[in-house]
């Protein structure tokens, strides 16, 4: 298996900075080949602007438009492309990352911005009246899957169904099915470890274990049932779910998984 692994934490002595170690190390004495994407360390430009698209940068820009137009010339920038040609490679992308302000770090959102092109992640596939394109199941990244690692430094009870903050896999339904089910990767249920903020060094041994055994499982692990598009679930074009399909009473992200 060839993973790539996007890491996004500004200290390489934190939590999360041992657990991206602890995959590399794990998953190459597996017999993987692995990868990494340390933005911290590659000073990555987290802001999309027409520098990105050279001679196909329109004016006023068109971020859309003008990001295909370059992917099409073979015109991005080096970086971009550079991120690119890992994801085309990679079977397995792992996400390494702390919740903060109930997403992911801003760099990391970045690399998605400047990554995920037109024609590249999205914009692909036919329009008919069977098909809205190809994507949420379909699209240039299926066959791959993603698994979120997550650090959140608030107790498991805020992130639970009647907790404050709500539900942790709402929290990252933006992620999980906005980003990555869009291109059409497949995406695992996330490894998240709540309290982080309360840590000890005694802790990290129970931690490393079950990171351990993640890792270990990642190509049995099944994924997230999540609606595909254009296989009679949802009408289109509104792309809304065909009444009856949901469970009584589910309602909200909910909608968009199967049972």
């Amino acid at each position: 298996m060839k993973t790539l692994i996007v890491y996004a934490h500004p200290e390489p002595k934190s939590l999360n900075g041992a657990l991206k170690d602890l995959a590399v190390s794990t998953l190459e004495s597996a017999g993987h080949e692995v990868r990494v994407s340390d933005l911290y360390a590659m000073n990555w430009k987290a802001v999309v602007d027409a520098s990105d698209y050279g001679p196909y940068a329109s004016s006023p820009l068109r971020v859309a438009r003008d990001s295909g137009r370059a992917f099409d010339a073979g015109a991005l920038t080096a970086d971009v492309r550079a991120e690119q040609e890992k994801l085309l490679w990679a079977d397995m992308i792992i996400f390494q990352f702390p919740l903060w302000w109930y997403t992911m770090p801003a760099i990391l959102k970045g690399w998605v911005d400047r990554v995920f092109t037109y024609h590249f992640a999205y914009g692909v596939g036919e329009h008919s009246d069977t098909k809205y394109g190809e994507r949420f199941g379909e699209g240039t990244l299926a066959g791959r899957r993603a698994l979120l690692s997550v650090t959140v430094g608030g107790p498991q009870s805020h992130y639970s169904a009647r907790g404050i903050n709500g539900p942790i896999d709402d929290l990252l339904f933006p992620i999980h099915h906005g980003i990555l089910y869009y291109p059409g990767i497949e995406v695992l249920p996330p490894f998240v470890l709540h309290g982080t903020d309360r840590l000890t060094d005694e802790d990290y041994p129970d931690i490393a274990k079950a990171w351990t055994q993640r890792l270990l499982t990642l190509e049995s692990t099944t994924p997230i049932a999540f609606r595909p598009q254009n296989f009679g679930d949802y009408e289109i074009p509104s792309l809304r779910l065909k009444e009856g399909l949901e469970p009584k009473g589910r309602t909200g992200f909910a909608l968009h998984v199967r049972d």
